[in-house]
């Protein structure tokens, strides 16, 4: 795959066009939490999986240390308190599962993504409910890319796997299953998710060009997990392996 010509695709998608395709199926958001939460898979329960580029790792460390300033994932008094300790990184990032494989002292190898960091129920460790069951995320304003988008996603070489369905007739833009799709959404807000929806396209394959190029394989031992994204390999806890 031609990572470089993929990325001028990206570049030259059309915000107005990716806004037509979004307008003409529709979506607001219920506020349901369903692309938040783990849910039941066929071999038992799956926990919320969704993709962080390095920079948003770092961007969500600040922005939960002020929502979470104790780092025990149950708020804090003042959302706004900016002097909140920022959070760890293994606290807002894990290594992405696929890839690993589980050995005697856990999973162990080598993968190539960071997944957001979950709860014990497996549920985003930002998603929180309100006493009526509305979803809401602590870390809104800084939610990665993915969230900001879904559920919709670009389909190019290199992006990100699409699993919906096309919504154009040429099938670059797909929409996941979702009980928002089919609202009705207004020009402005359809642009606005357009223009996240490119900008998403682009870095996933800025990320997927400077891991191709920054990666050397790391020989792991038993229970030992490398991650490999385009500043190079690291540890699960973000640190640089040498």
């Amino acid at each position: 795959m031609d990572l470089d010509a993929e990325l001028d695709r990206a570049r030259d998608l059309d915000v107005s066009e990716l806004a037509d395709a979004i307008e003409s199926i529709g979506f607001e958001c219920t506020r349901c939490g369903a692309c938040c939460k783990g849910y039941e898979g066929d071999d038992g329960p799956e926990p919320h999986t969704a993709t962080v580029f390095p920079d948003e790792v770092r961007a969500l460390q600040e922005a939960g240390g002020a929502t979470d300033p104790d780092g025990d994932g149950t708020g804090g008094d003042d959302s706004n308190d900016e002097s909140g300790t920022p959070m760890e990184w293994r606290d807002v990032a894990r290594p992405m599962p696929y890839g690993l494989v589980e050995g005697d002292d856990g999973p162990e190898g080598e993968t190539f993504e960071w997944a957001l960091q979950t709860s014990a129920c497996g549920d985003c460790r930002f998603y929180e409910e309100d006493d009526e069951g509305q979803g809401a995320c602590r870390v809104h304003e800084d939610r990665p890319l993915i969230c900001e988008t879904y559920p919709f996603s670009v389909a190019l070489g290199g992006t990100s796997q699409p699993m919906g369905e096309a919504v154009d007739e040429e099938g670059v833009v797909r929409a996941h299953e979702c009980e928002g799709l089919g609202r009705d959404i207004s020009r402005e807000d359809a642009e606005e998710l357009a223009r996240a929806l490119k900008e998403r396209a682009v870095r996933e394959l800025r990320e997927a060009r400077g891991v191709t190029e920054a990666y050397e394989p790391v020989e792991t031992g038993p229970g030992e997990v490398v991650v490999h994204d385009s500043e190079g390999a690291k540890r699960p806890d973000g640190t640089r392996v040498q």
